[in-house]
């Protein structure tokens, strides 16, 4: 018997662990770092959506996508900040059947059986004996662990473990600072999280631009400008040569970890995201 077919699957979610582990009883997979994207294939309609359910404009993808010999397909995946690549790592749909219910192997074994070419690349278990040590060897973001014979979850799961190499974080931009000699745009995003109601301030993201991405960004925050700071909680906010807007861009931003006072150490951006809205972020906690 045949299922309607989803306008949305709320996308299964990892916790974040600083276990270090091998078993049998579980699979690891590379980290990619970048956008989370549902594939929703029916018939000749395609639609390619983010986490918090915003269109993508990938043409690329899309056209792969379409042209899968199947009626209907439900993907899972991450694409790459540079936009090129869609890796795939789960599927939920496949021709008229909702395969949420099927454990994470067979759920596996579907995904191996779709010809998938460029820019999709399937996602493939690691076979390293430490793969953890083989991510930091090679700079990825992390790993992440999942239990065989686990369903799809929609929300956040345990049956789903991220390892990280380096620390990642949502973070809000709630304001910035002048920029300084030769840079273009702004200084430093001044950033922060929501705990209950409110912002959080967690300090200055100077690194990680280059001049077209100042110039965009000073342009999007210039129409959200506010007179006061949205910040509601935390030390250090500069009060020279700041500006505030509201509280809607979200950032990734890479940082070697928190200080006692609550503050990035070493934070660089890595990229805009799209795909979570701003009320979401909360500090990221094993």
């Amino acid at each position: 018997m045949t299922s309607p077919f989803p306008d949305w699957i709320e996308p299964m979610a990892a916790t974040l662990t600083h276990e270090r582990f091998t078993d049998p009883a579980w699979i690891f997979e590379r980290k990619f770092d970048g956008i989370r994207l549902l594939a929703f294939k029916n018939g000749a309609d395609l639609r390619l959506l983010s986490r918090n359910r915003l269109p993508q404009n990938l043409p690329a993808i899309a056209e792969s996508i379409a042209a899968l010999p199947v009626s209907s397909l439900v993907l899972d995946g991450e694409v790459t900040w540079a936009g090129t690549s869609y890796h795939v790592f789960d599927v939920m749909w496949l021709n008229d059947r909702d395969v949420t219910v099927e454990p994470l192997e067979a759920r596996l074994a579907l995904l191996r059986n779709l010809p998938l070419r460029e820019p999709l690349a399937r996602v493939e278990p690691l076979t390293d004996e430490s793969p953890w040590e083989r991510a930091w060897r090679e700079g990825w973001e992390g790993i992440i662990a999942k239990r065989l014979g686990s369903r799809y979850e929609h929300g956040r799961s345990r049956h789903w473990l991220k390892m990280k190499c380096e620390v990642t974080q949502e973070l809000v931009v709630g304001g910035f600072t002048d920029p300084e000699g030769r840079r273009v745009g702004l200084g430093a995003l001044l950033v922060g999280y929501f705990e209950n109601d409110q912002l959080v301030f967690a300090g200055r993201v100077g690194t990680g631009f280059d001049r077209q991405l100042l110039l965009d960004l000073r342009v999007r925050l210039d129409a959200l400008a506010i007179p006061a700071p949205p910040f509601t909680k935390g030390i250090g906010l500069p009060r020279v040569g700041a500006h505030w807007v509201r509280p809607e861009i979200v950032v990734q931003v890479a940082f070697t970890e928190w200080t006692v006072h609550g503050k990035l150490r070493h934070p660089r951006l890595l990229g805009i995201r799209v795909d979570k809205s701003a009320r979401d972020v909360a500090r990221e906690r094993p």
